[in-house]
């Protein structure tokens, strides 16, 4: 089976391996054929060697949908032809976060496609604890963004945001997620900024009204106008530049709480005046847990957050490398571009 590996920054190479066999499955593993697979912004940075915890050599691929090919004696959340998605982290379940419930930050913690092999390859195995079935009709790039739609649902859920203005900083795909989400639960007014057009146009699309460019203009001031007196009371730094953090703690009512969910390439300069004098809470947010991906799973199949126009385009298994090369030239223009294991390489790629 076809396999793609990064060996190092801004290098993938694809193997030939031996295929996993149904008959060596333990009783709560199953093995599925990998369908979809999306391209993260963490990969992103661990393509270009900005990531602080990628390991090289590594498998590609943690956002991704598959059928069911075969499940272990004691499997029951799914069966063989079924479509179904999982989470990518493997934990150790024995320390004090795994026995809190916190598996998300467990002490061990290995993201597959960072610290441990991921699913780029056309067979997977996959332990059954972590497997969330799709419903019937879900297409199978939406199962592959069930992923950065769980990250969307933990973050949004790290404080709360009913009934409170929100300010979410990245019009990404996961900054996207997070204003759709933020909406989802009951904030009163979500404004999303950014530094593309296109970005924000998508934002609209997806049903976040207010938008900003900052810049075209200031925080500060798009704040003033949209909220007046009420002020905005939490914010979600998605965009992972200093500048960006900084301008949510400058803007944002004292008191109140800005959610970390971008990863950084540079540690940024705080303000530790903002932080001390205005007696903010900086909450980080580290990707989801198993309800995250029902949650995301839920409002998808139900249309309370769209995926539609989030998808900018699929390249074939054989096109991984040209689908990080097309991410690096419209980086205002893309937002989840996917690989599809049954597409067929294309001659000339733009």
């Amino acid at each position: 089976m076809r396999q793609a590996i990064l060996v190092a920054p801004k290098h993938i190479e694809f193997k030939e391996v031996a295929a996993p066999k149904a008959e060596d499955l333990k009783e709560h593993q199953i093995l599925v054929n990998i369908k979809r697979i999306g391209i993260c912004g963490s990969e992103i940075h661990s393509y270009h060697g900005l990531h602080p915890a990628t390991f090289y050599p590594v498998v590609q691929g943690h956002e991704y949908s598959a059928v069911v090919v075969a499940c272990g004696s004691k499997v029951t959340v799914c069966k063989p032809d079924d479509n179904i998605t999982a989470r990518p982290q493997l934990v150790c379940g024995e320390c004090n976060p795994c026995k809190r419930g916190q598996y998300n930050v467990c002490e061990h913690l290995r993201v597959q496609a960072f610290q441990a092999d991921g699913c780029a390859q056309d067979y997977f195995v996959i332990d059954d604890d972590r497997v969330v079935k799709l419903p019937e009709g879900m297409s199978l790039d939406y199962g592959a963004m069930v992923e950065p739609a769980a990250v969307g649902a933990h973050a949004s859920n790290r404080t709360d945001v009913k009934g409170k203005n929100v300010v979410v900083s990245g019009a990404g795909t996961i900054g996207n997620l997070v204003a759709q989400f933020c909406k989802a639960r009951g904030a009163k007014r979500v404004l999303i900024t950014d530094v593309s057009d296109l970005r924000l146009a998508k934002a609209r699309e997806c049903g976040i009204a207010d938008t900003l460019n900052i810049i075209k203009r200031p925080l500060k001031e798009a704040a003033k106008e949209l909220f007046g007196d009420e002020g905005y009371q939490v914010g979600f730094e998605v965009a992972g530049v200093e500048s960006s953090i900084r301008s949510l703690m400058e803007t944002i009512e004292k008191g109140s709480d800005i959610v970390v969910v971008a990863v950084f390439a540079k540690d940024p300069a705080l303000s530790m005046f903002h932080l001390g004098e205005h007696e903010l809470r900086l909450i980080g947010s580290m990707m989801y847990r198993h309800e995250d991906y029902q949650t995301a799973i839920d409002y998808v199949s139900r249309g309370i957050v769209n995926l539609e126009p989030l998808v900018s385009n699929r390249f074939a298994f054989e096109e991984y490398d040209d689908a990080y090369k097309y991410i690096d030239t419209h980086r205002e223009t893309s937002m989840k571009v996917i690989i599809d294991l049954e597409k067929k390489p294309e001659a000339n790629k733009e």
